[in-house]
């Protein structure tokens, strides 16, 4: 059989398929750009027929580009957007309403109704998330309450829901199969990651009947085979996961306390705690990294809403730098006496403070100040933001246990100078690797792996190859004068004072 795997990843801008040939390399890309939809303020939406298309038009480019007949694939993995959510009729497949994206704040009432009637504790115990319109349940239930006909049609079992995975595996196989993984499960509010099951009682809360859902499968199991229609054979669907489990397992993060952070719009970053479900007292995400051979090992998540954000904001707001490539070049030139601090708070700030009203903010201005020290500032934020997640799961991490390695990817991480500050400011070695594309390679060793056709889990980690290595060079004191710096400036811009 051939080694050739073909992962899916379906972003939030595009989708992309990617071909990885036997030796783990990729041979072949299709990707595509759909169009976003803004119909209020803070509603952001996507045509899922846009998603679909856009996944079927990539596929078979990435075919004709790598000369391979679909019969030459082993498996596809799938990786998506977490948090999006999509309802659509059983019969025919037809979307009732756009998909709901995890950046939409519509929900923003309704979670704050379930906070103010005692509620967020109990969610957080069974689900491991906090009550934010982030997550999908609140958008599953704004869709039944808000589209007409729909909580009839779905208490009648006429339709179904789910994550855009769920939705793309039922487009995929023909609506033979309504399956989700357990790591997009586990970030819908509605499942809960003890007991690994969707929860009867989160469901009756949110009023969202059990029979819309998917069958919750391990992240490497067997979700169907394609339509043979679609591709021209018929290709098994064997590993998927949410994008940022899908880096982590593509980083292979496969030991407690091993530790792997995104850098892309936003940052991700994913602790590995084992068998061990850490419940945060930090304000961090307790979720499934990955459920293997139905065992499932648990992670703490941080999640920091603006870091790319804030170069492509030096570049399209400020315009003080023309591509984003310019950002570690200008910074490298700022004042050393100056200390300056960008709070990129433009859309609230993330983990571990989860203050949406809080509002971007820039401190140490003097006469002198310039693009050099703004660029500075708003790549430092970066670093101490990772920071400030770093300790908040190093105080959750049990026995006060340190993490051993902190893996990057995503487009930041290109920059010299960037990674190198990310090491100063963290104390610690950071570790960029020869294959950045992290996430779609997660979801093709997922399908490779359980296909029988790429190598176990220990080879693979093994496989994994270091670019470089930043090893922390700042002076402890000028380290901990700078982090004195920042944490007063968030202290200031908190919304809560």
């Amino acid at each position: 059989m051939t080694g050739h795997i073909l992962a899916i990843d379906q972003g939030t801008t595009s989708t992309r398929a990617i071909i990885f040939n036997g030796e783990m390399k990729i041979v072949a890309v299709g990707q595509e750009e759909f169009p976003q939809h803004y119909p209020a303020s803070g509603w952001v939406e996507h045509d899922p027929e846009d998603i679909w298309k856009s996944v079927v038009a990539t596929v078979k480019t990435a075919l004709r580009k790598a000369n391979l007949e679909a019969s030459e694939i082993a498996a596809i993995g799938i990786t998506n957007q977490r948090e999006t959510v999509v309802v659509w009729h059983k019969e025919t497949g037809k979307p009732i309403h756009n998909a709901i994206v995890w950046q939409d704040r519509r929900t923003a009432p309704l979670c704050e109704t379930l906070k103010n009637d005692g509620l967020e504790a109990k969610f957080t115990r069974k689900t491991g998330l906090l009550l934010d319109p982030y997550f999908s349940g609140t958008k599953l239930a704004w869709l039944l309450d808000n589209v007409a006909g729909a909580r009839e049609k779905a208490e009648e079992g006429g339709l179904l829901a789910g994550t855009i995975d769920s939705y793309l595996i039922w487009r995929l196989t023909g609506g033979r199969v309504h399956a989700t993984d357990a790591t997009n499960a586990s970030r819908t509010l509605l499942f809960n990651i003890e007991a690994n099951e969707w929860d009867e009682e989160l469901l009756l809360i949110l009023r969202v009947p059990r029979q819309l859902l998917a069958v919750v499968k391990d992240t490497a199991g067997d979700f169907g085979t394609t339509e043979k229609s679609l591709f021209g054979a018929a290709i098994p669907i064997l590993g998927v996961a949410g994008d940022q489990q899908a880096a982590t397992v593509g980083q292979a993060c496969f030991e407690p306390g091993m530790l792997k952070s995104t850098y892309g719009t936003g940052c991700f970053a994913v602790l590995n705690t084992g068998e061990t479900l850490v419940r945060s007292q930090n304000r961090l995400l307790s979720t499934i990294a990955y459920r293997l051979d139905g065992r499932t090992t648990y992670a703490l998540e941080g999640s920091i809403f603006v870091a790319g954000a804030a170069v492509q904001w030096l570049r399209d707001g400020l315009r003080i730098i023309e591509k984003a490539d310019d950002s570690g070049m200008l910074a490298e030139k700022a004042d050393p006496t100056q200390d300056v601090y960008l709070v990129p708070a433009f859309v609230g700030l993330g983990a571990p403070h989860w203050d949406a009203e809080a509002r971007g903010a820039i401190f140490g201005l003097t006469r002198n100040t310039g693009p050099a020290e703004f660029a500075r500032a708003a790549l430092e934020s970066v670093a101490f933001q990772t920071r400030d997640l770093l300790d908040a799961m190093r105080k959750d991490w049990p026995d006060g246990k340190e993490t051993k390695v902190l893996r990057v990817d995503g487009g930041m991480v290109a920059s010299d100078w960037t990674m190198q500050r990310l090491a100063d400011i963290l104390d610690a070695p950071v570790d960029r690797p020869t294959v950045l594309e992290t996430t779609a390679l997660g979801a093709a060793w997922l399908a490779g792996s359980r296909a029988g056709v790429w190598p176990g889990m220990q080879e693979f980690a093994s496989n994994w190859a270091l670019d470089r290595q930043f090893k922390p060079k700042m002076a402890e004191a000028e380290r901990e004068r700078k982090l004195r710096g920042w944490r007063d400036a968030v202290r200031r811009t908190l919304s809560r004072g």
